[in-house]
């Protein structure tokens, strides 16, 4: 089984999005993990949109990019600049990818259209997540 570590700064939203749809598209191909440069806690707004999907991600943590070291790594995915920037060296890392995506956390305005917001990115990374498995599957 190929090891996934997703990577973001605050492994708060996307990275956690991320580990949880690809462990529902993959899981059984991929261990997945996500890890964040500079860890904070899972944003409720993740939790909600995922639940929406039948994910269940409330029992995540955010964890620090730190416990992977020395880890044999088949790939790290970064899901934001600021964590592509600030990513610390995998070594044993097959190969790494990134996707700028924007962060759900900062945008403005109501509840309601916050959650747009994380659920625009939810899907964005759905798709990805479903082009990398498939190129994963050739």
């Amino acid at each position: 089984m190929k090891k996934v570590l997703i990577l973001c700064t605050g492994n708060s939203a996307r990275s956690q999005m991320a580990e949880g749809l690809l462990r529902q598209e993959a899981g059984d191909r991929f261990e997945v993990s996500s890890a964040g440069t500079k860890p904070t806690e899972v944003r409720p707004e993740a939790i909600a949109v995922m639940r929406e999907l039948g994910i269940d991600i409330s029992h995540h943590r955010s964890k620090s990019a730190d416990e992977f070291l020395g880890q044999k790594l088949d790939y790290v995915i970064t899901v934001c600049d600021t964590a592509r920037e600030s990513c610390p060296v995998f070594p044993d890392t097959a190969r790494y990818i990134h996707w700028s995506l924007e962060d759900p956390a900062a945008a403005p305005g109501s509840e309601g259209e916050r959650r747009l917001v994380f659920r625009r990115i939810r899907d964005e990374i759905a798709e990805r997540l479903k082009s990398f498995a498939a190129g994963e599957n050739a």
